[in-house]
């Protein structure tokens, strides 16, 4: 059977890290992003809110007595949003096979992914550095065979850690796993387990489907399933594209526009093959370039051409010649990209508490 290579991304304490990285004065600080006033809860915190035991959905004057420094800010889902519309893109340069589970974390199938030497392992570490210096933020990563191991690896070194369960170490690794940090085991779950003589997988192994089919029905066999490290779920797209596109951060400023006519190729290959790598084939609308100057200051031009089946350099230089006006202004970032003809809308899931 073909070997699934699954990568879960989840971002550290989402919308504080947002909030620190636009106000640097509150990265030294217990932060909590909303419970404010009144019966407000915490929507999420920092770390070092949570040492002093601050937790999310918690009510903010309870927050306040657990850490009375604690600052307080209120949420700002417009530029979450877009913060995780950065995240989402870097993750679908590298596969189409993303499902969000909310906007801060992600399941992503790299099985045919050739890229970084076809490694997951490689390829999860390469998301992490570019989201901390696109986006500002960390994000923690695990890598695993199925989604259920690699949604527990990603929380394995939390924050801003990669951990990586092979094939070979899954029997070992879910021998001494705690039933709790099984999907769908809660605290009255638990309980029940424990009532058994159940404390890890490797319990839940010897005490057999039969009887935890007996106690708890159908989740009898999904707990048995899980307790092996066995899952089938598939990573499901719930997002059809709209777009293409692939862009790259440079350590040092292009110095011209020539400098940025000559990493057009490279950078039309890395295009060309994402979209090699669609499975539905898809009319292209438009082609755009996207350019951010050292300045940081970003523009972004497309024209519709239609005609346009597999994209060449000769199609994006008469879109680089309009966009860059003065011929010596150095270039961070530049970016090539297409959009689809006849897409439906995104679908994504917000989640309130983290």
């Amino acid at each position: 059977m073909h070997q699934r290579k699954i990568i879960h991304v989840d971002c550290d304490c989402f919308y504080a890290a947002v909030e620190m990285r636009d106000d640097p004065s509150l990265r030294d600080v217990p932060l909590a992003v909303g419970g404010a006033e009144g019966r407000g809860v915490v929507t999420t915190c920092n770390y070092r809110a949570r040492a002093f035991g601050v937790r999310s959905a918690m009510p903010g004057s309870e927050a306040r007595r657990l850490c009375p420094g604690l600052v307080t800010v209120p949420a700002d889902f417009s530029r979450y949003r877009v913060a995780s519309q950065q995240v989402m893109a870097i993750l679908r340069e590298m596969t189409d096979l993303v499902e969000p589970l909310s906007l801060d974390e992600a399941f992503l199938d790299v099985s045919d992914v050739t890229d970084h030497k076809g490694s997951a392992t490689l390829m999860a570490r390469y998301l992490r550095e570019r989201v901390q210096r696109e986006v500002g933020i960390t994000i923690s990563a695990g890598v695993a065979p199925n989604k259920f191991l690699a949604k527990i690896a990603s929380d394995w070194q939390k924050p801003d850690g990669l951990f990586v369960i092979t094939p070979e170490e899954v029997p070992a690794f879910v021998q001494t796993l705690a039933v709790e940090k099984l999907f769908g085991v809660g605290r009255v779950t638990a309980g029940k387990l424990h009532d058994l003589g159940v404390q890890t997988c490797g319990d839940m192994q010897a005490l057999g489907a039969e009887v935890l089919i007996d106690k708890f029905g159908k989740q009898g066999y999904r707990l048995y399933e899980m307790a092996h490290g066995r899952d089938e779920r598939p990573v499901v797209v719930t997002r059809i594209a709209k777009s293409v596109s692939v862009e790259r951060t440079f350590s040092r400023d292009l110095p011209d526009k020539t400098a940025c006519q000559g990493v057009l190729p490279d950078l039309l290959d890395d295009l060309n093959r994402r979209l090699s790598r669609k499975t539905q084939k898809k009319p292209i609308h438009k082609l755009f370039v996207k350019v951010r100057y050292s300045d940081f200051s970003t523009h972004t031009l497309e024209r519709v051409r239609e005609s346009v089946i597999e994209p060449v350099v000769a199609d994006f230089q008469p879109l680089l010649d309009e966009l860059i006006t003065k011929e010596d202004r150095p270039v961070r970032l530049l970016g090539l990209g297409v959009r689809f003809r006849n897409d439906e809308a995104p679908v994504t899931q917000l989640r309130l508490f983290e």
